[in-house]
């Protein structure tokens, strides 16, 4: 239902904001702005969601090779111990395990087309044990939940953007937005552990967020000593070995195991098409709505009145200019990225606001779009309180890129 109310609330708020427009400024032009770009995200939701398509394809039919072969499972008992703390409804030895591991780590390695289609697989798995269809299991709202708030070990398109407007040190956003996505990560971790009373003070919980701590370690000194230029070209290597050797790996098992890997390929290939034209119509939905709310300048309006408080509080506001980047990014990742571009140039790609928007553009995760795409894929109507967790990974989230911007790079 609050997935409901705020898809409403874009809608009758940007309406009336664009009628006092009419009436006391005299903007005769508001109302066609809106609607052409409502249109324009009608347009676009549909074309994201066809380009989803080919991508979706291959990887759901490669995803049914790796569940036929076994790698699936595989991956389902490396992650039990501490999946079965935060997924604790998920029958032991469930292939959903190894996707959500798949997509978890798609995300890491900054590879968003990848982790799209395994994160849909997921869904899909957890949905086929969910006992009321149209209604958010727990488990599909923890996935959805860490999912928007997931860790970012590698910052890839962040990184290359940087390094295109020629920072001085395109990479000296890494830690601080490995630092970013933590915090979101474990807010939104714990905000749903609260809603479903799970307890986190266990063993495997620990051992985890000590690994990646150790990993946060590691992954600054190798990337810490390489050289500027050659640091976009090493993580894109990586992520393209990690998930071609994926890919080699279920083909290969398959064979071992003499699947007939080309036809189970095939059977999964065509789910992937089909997923993809299923959530056009939730993709569209959301896109429209949140249109509306930007052409209207409400977006604005928000930004503003965030910079008020804090100018009144007494703190300083240079990251105010950058908030926009942080909020769009909760409805639109593209947006996002434009603004995160704009704010560079503006203000300069090792100014304080440019670095700061680089941070949050890294750590911060498209909740609207992730919730639309991913419900969508299974009709869940009801979403229960993913939403509300999702928001507040994301607030969590934000003030502590903020915070984190500040300590990093501010000077005064």
């Amino acid at each position: 239902m609050a997935l409901n109310y705020v898809w409403l609330a874009f809608f009758l708020i940007s309406f009336v904001v664009a009628l006092l427009k009419l009436i006391v400024l005299g903007d005769t032009a508001v109302f066609s702005t809106v609607m052409t770009g409502m249109f324009d995200s009608a347009k676009t939701g549909a074309e994201i969601s066809l380009g989803l398509a080919g991508i979706m394809t291959f990887w759901l039919g490669m995803m049914k090779v790796g569940e036929k072969a076994g790698m699936i499972e595989v991956f389902a008992k490396a992650v039990t111990p501490f999946f079965s703390k935060l997924f604790p409804s998920i029958p032991k030895g469930n292939p959903a395990m190894g996707s959500m591991l798949m997509n978890f780590s798609a995300n890491a390695l900054g590879l968003d087309n990848a982790a799209t289609p395994l994160g849909l697989k997921a869904m899909k798995q957890l949905q086929e044990i969910n006992k009321k269809e149209d209604t958010a299991s727990d488990a599909q709202i923890m996935f959805l939940v860490l999912n928007t708030a997931g860790i970012t070990l590698i910052p890839t398109s962040v990184i290359a953007i940087r390094l295109a407007q020629h920072a001085a040190n395109p990479a000296d956003i890494f830690i601080p937005t490995l630092i970013g996505t933590l915090i979101s990560f474990i807010s939104g971790m714990i905000a749903v552990a609260i809603y479903q009373r799970l307890n986190l003070f266990k063993l495997p919980v620990l051992i985890f967020l000590g690994i990646f701590g150790a990993l946060l370690a590691v992954l600054y000194y190798a990337m810490h000593n390489l050289p500027a230029e050659k640091l976009a070209t090493y993580t894109a290597l990586t992520g393209g070995l990690v998930i071609f050797s994926i890919i080699v790996s279920f083909l290969t098992l398959g064979l071992i195991k003499k699947v007939n890997v080309y036809d189970v390929f095939i059977e999964g290939a065509k789910e992937g098409f089909q997923t993809s034209v299923m959530i056009i119509p939730y993709l569209v939905a959301m896109l429209v709505g949140i249109s509306a709310f930007r052409s209207t300048g409400c977006l604005d309006y928000v930004t503003g009145g965030i910079g008020a408080v804090v100018s009144w509080l007494g703190l300083n506001t240079d990251f105010v200019p950058v908030l926009p980047v942080g909020i769009m990014k909760t409805f639109s990742g593209g947006a996002a990225r434009g603004l995160m571009v704009d704010t560079i140039v503006h203000y300069g790609v090792d100014s304080f606001q440019g670095k700061l928007a680089s941070v949050i553009q890294g750590s911060t995760e498209t909740t609207f779009y992730i919730l639309a795409v991913y419900f969508g894929s299974v009709n869940i109507k009801n979403t229960r309180y993913a939403l509300t967790c999702g928001l507040i990974a994301d607030v969590v989230g934000l003030i502590g890129a903020i915070i984190v911007g500040y300590i990093f790079f501010w000077h005064k």
